[in-house]
């Protein structure tokens, strides 16, 4: 079993923890991976699903029944289902998003993976993604999934999450240094 306590924690940690305790049982990790990404996607396309899962307006029995009725669409894993329909019961829906991520971590931790959260201020090129997963993965000692979104803002550079430790060589955080320093000295 995987000593979950440091990777999730909290609420989505422990509903996190027992479906994926409950689908390594049923050799079901994959699917409900699966399952839980394709969930997370869709509460990022759909407001009225995170209306839906955010929403006191709602009652019990509305929750439980839409989100019924959105696994049912989206062909969920049973483990899946029960996991959403117990959420729905007790009111923990606001927290399925987390669910999602606390998952995620725990199944990459299973396959000996680390997830790195990516902002670059343009895309970036096959190459440019093998270097920079070659280099976190030397510095972690773990295989490393990437997850690039494209932040213009940033105006060049990148801004690197792995766990709790950020690297940030953005464009944007060097001028802010340097406006800071010129504030000290003036």
């Amino acid at each position: 079993m995987v000593d979950s306590a440091s990777l999730v924690s909290g609420l989505a940690g422990r509903y996190a923890t027992a479906l994926f305790e409950l689908a390594e049982e049923a050799d079901k990790l994959s699917e409900v991976e699966k399952d839980l990404a394709e969930l997370k996607a869709a509460l990022a396309d759909s407001a009225a699903l995170r209306d839906l899962a955010t929403s006191p307006v709602y009652s019990r029995e509305e929750q439980a029944a839409a989100i019924a009725a959105v696994a049912e669409a989206m062909g969920l894993n049973g483990l899946t289902r029960n996991l959403l329909g117990l959420m729905a019961a007790k009111r923990r829906l606001f927290a399925l998003g987390a669910v999602c991520d606390a998952f995620a971590a725990l199944a990459a931790d299973k396959r000996g993976e680390i997830s790195a959260e990516v902002r670059a201020a343009a895309p970036l090129t096959d190459a440019q993604r093998e270097a920079l997963a070659d280099t976190i993965r030397k510095a972690v000692g773990k295989d490393v999934k990437l997850n690039v979104a494209v932040d213009e803002s940033l105006i060049g550079g990148l801004v690197v999450k792995v766990g709790s430790r950020m690297i940030d060589t953005s464009i944007r955080a060097r001028l802010a240094n340097l406006q800071n320093a010129m504030k000290e000295v003036g």
